[in-house]
C-alpha cells in the first residue's frame, strides 16, 4: 500500500471528540523519545505531518490523520512520560486509556520500542495491560539504522526472549528506521490487510 494523501483531521482529549467520520483507525504509541513522530512522517512521506522535537513527550493530544480518504492514522501521547507534573501524567494516562479502551474504530495499536535497548519494565507492563484487556497490537522496533546488522539481530533476539517470559505467543513485530525508510512497506502492507 502507498499513502497518496495524508491530512490532519483533528485533535481531541476524549473518544467522544474524535472526527465524526467512522473509519478504521490504526494508532501509534510508545515511550517518550522513541521516534514516533518521525516514524509517522516516514510512513506518510511527509516530514512535517506529525510534529517532531528534540524534547521528548511533545504529543499531549490524540491526533487523527486522514489517510487516502479511507482510514485514520492516530498519533497517541507517549507513556512512561517525559518530565511533566504528576497531574499532567495522570491526565495523559486517562486520555490514553480512554482511547484504547473505548475507540470502537481502533483496529490495531502499534507499540513503538527503541531497538537499541532491552524492553523496559514500563514497556512490558504496558504490553501486559493490552493483553489482559484483549487489545490487538503489534510491535515496531524503531531506530534500526543505529545498530549494525549483527548487533540488531542480537538485540531483537534478546527482546524476543524477554517477551517470551510473559507471552506464550509473540505479537507481530516489525523493524523500522525513519532515516532510511526501512520497514515502511511491511508496516503499510500489514495495515492494508485490515482495510
Amino acid at each position: 500500500m502507498t499513502i497518496d494523501e495524508a491530512q490532519f483531521a483533528g485533535s481531541c482529549t476524549r473518544v467522544s471528540q474524535k472526527p465524526s467520520r467512522k473509519l478504521p483507525e490504526f494508532a501509534f504509541i510508545g515511550r517518550s523519545n522513541v521516534g514516533k513522530s518521525s516514524l509517522i512522517n516516514m510512513l506518510c512521506g511527509n516530514r512535517k505531518l506529525a510534529k517532531t522535537s528534540q524534547t521528548p513527550g511533545k504529543t499531549k493530544l490524540i491526533n487523527h490523520f486522514l489517510i487516502n480518504d479511507s482510514w485514520y492514522l492516530v498519533d497517541l501521547p507517549g507513556y512512561g512520560f517525559a518530565k511533566i507534573s504528576k497531574q499532567g501524567r495522570e491526565e495523559l494516562r486517562k486520555m490514553i486509556n480512554d482511547y484504547i479502551a473505548n475507540s470502537e474504530e481502533m483496529v490495531l495499536l502499534f507499540v513503538l520500542i527503541d531497538c537499541r535497548h532491552d524492553i523496559t519494565r514500563i514497556d512490558r507492563d504496558f504490553l501486559a495491560g493490552l493483553g489482559e484487556n484483549g487489545i490487538p497490537f503489534a510491535i515496531i522496533f524503531t531506530k534500526c539504522d543505529k545498530l549494525g546488522p549483527n548487533a540488531l539481530k542480537a538485540q531483537l533476539e534478546r527482546n524476543r526472549e524477554i517477551l517470551s517470559e510473559q507471552w506464550e505467543e509473540l505479537p507481530p513485530m516489525f523493524t523500522s528506521s525513519a532515516e532510511t525508510g526501512a520497514g515502511k512497506d511491511e508496516i503499510l502492507d500489514y495495515i492494508r490487510k485490515y482495510i
